[in-house]
């Protein structure tokens, strides 16, 4: 194999740095909901909550952003068996290992929950939803192949519709009634995510463009950004001084399925598909962490991890400043990034032992079976 069939095989610099970026937004949402640095309706707002919350509404893009770029590249591959394997090991991998850290050093919670329900989150990970983002992720992996038919069978026309018919039922409806419907579970589902994955699917398939170059993107991801916190901060105002519209304040601007939300993550997306970044070390480098950005997730959002890592931090660095803007957000830079590194490096451990397990039982009746499979879905 040649050198420039290597180079094509390689994932696009700028897509892969993006999705750093989204984990990063993700990791800052968690930040500011933990700290409790967000608006309480019906309290006067602080510098701090006002600044948090305009950067949750710069960050609320993060998981639309990541299951876009998913979508975009698993509609054009084969998903194998291995591949979906190896994703509900990793998942394992943390639910087990870590319940099992916490009560070896003895910080294991006290939860509410019987023994029968704590069992199951850490047994059945997935089906429990004990990362509600996984479970919905992990669903959307095993039904690419399904997906990919459509998209690849389908003309252009009905694909669109098919598309323009699931944003009706998750996004249009919802981003515009101050209701909530028993089927709306706000973006927090596998049914948004394969919405989320077809619009990548098409996207790439026609290679659309967007927003036709990377200012009128930006411009779309800055006024979407801009329109968030305004209904935050409008209905925060109103309910402030009525006790009315408390939906609207506290849930619908946050929610993933919100129109705004929706069109900040295209808007996003596309900037980044315009970047042409040098192919250079920095570019190698990205290309090396990227794929370990879901193991930043498994690891800080676990069951045992996810009310508790801001406080650790803290006993580093000191209690998370809620007084002055310019003190939080420099403790928020840095215990995002302390997170964000934990986590790409327990998860650099984590394939490094999964490979050796592979070397090592690679000859195995098993190994061999899963690799027919492989050989038959490709």
């Amino acid at each position: 194999m040649d050198s420039q069939s290597i180079t094509k095989k390689k994932r696009d610099a700028n897509i892969e740095l993006l999705r750093i970026v989204a984990m990063l937004m993700i990791i800052t949402l968690h930040f500011n909901h933990q700290s409790n640095a967000l608006l309480v309706l019906g309290e006067p707002a602080s510098s701090v909550q006002i600044f948090a919350t305009i950067l949750e509404a710069i960050a609320i893009t993060g998981v639309n952003v990541y299951v876009l770029i998913s979508g975009y590249y698993l509609s054009s591959s084969k998903v194998k068996l291995s591949k979906v394997l190896l994703l509900i090991l990793q998942v394992y991998f943390y639910t087990l290992l870590i319940s099992g850290a916490m009560m070896m050093v003895g910080a294991y919670s006290v939860r509410s929950e019987d023994k029968l329900d704590r069992a199951l989150r850490y047994l059945f990970p997935i089906s429990s939803e004990h990362y509600w983002f996984v479970t919905a992720y992990v669903i959307m992996y095993v039904l690419a192949p399904v997906m990919n038919a459509a998209v690849n069978t389908l003309k252009r026309k009905q694909l669109k519709t098919v598309i323009i018919g699931l944003l009706t039922w998750f996004c249009f409806i919802k981003s515009i009634v101050p209701a909530q419907f028993g089927t709306d579970r706000r973006g927090y589902d596998f049914g948004w995510f394969i919405c989320l994955y077809l619009i990548a699917a098409y996207i790439r398939k026609y290679n659309v463009v967007l927003f036709r170059d990377a200012k009128r993107s930006a411009l779309v991801y800055l006024v979407s950004v801009i329109v968030i916190a305004a209904i935050i901060f409008v209905f925060y105002k109103i309910n402030f001084e009525t006790g009315k519209f408390i939906y609207l304040a506290r849930d619908i601007p946050y929610h993933y399925n919100f129109f705004f939300a929706l069109t900040g993550a295209l808007g996003l997306f596309s900037v980044f598909r315009f970047m042409r970044l040098k192919e250079n070390l920095l570019a190698e480098v990205i290309r090396i962490i990227a794929p370990y950005t879901l193991g930043v997730y498994l690891l800080h959002m676990h069951f045992e991890i996810a009310d508790r890592w801001v406080e650790w931090i803290e006993q580093i660095i000191g209690e998370t400043p809620l007084d002055n803007v310019l003190t939080f957000f420099i403790h928020l830079v840095i215990s995002v990034l302390m997170v964000f590194f934990a986590g790409i490096f327990v998860d650099w451990i984590r394939k490094y032992i999964f490979n050796f397990i592979g070397r090592v039982l690679g000859d195995t009746g098993l190994f061999r079976l899963i690799k027919r499979v492989d050989d038959d879905l490709c």
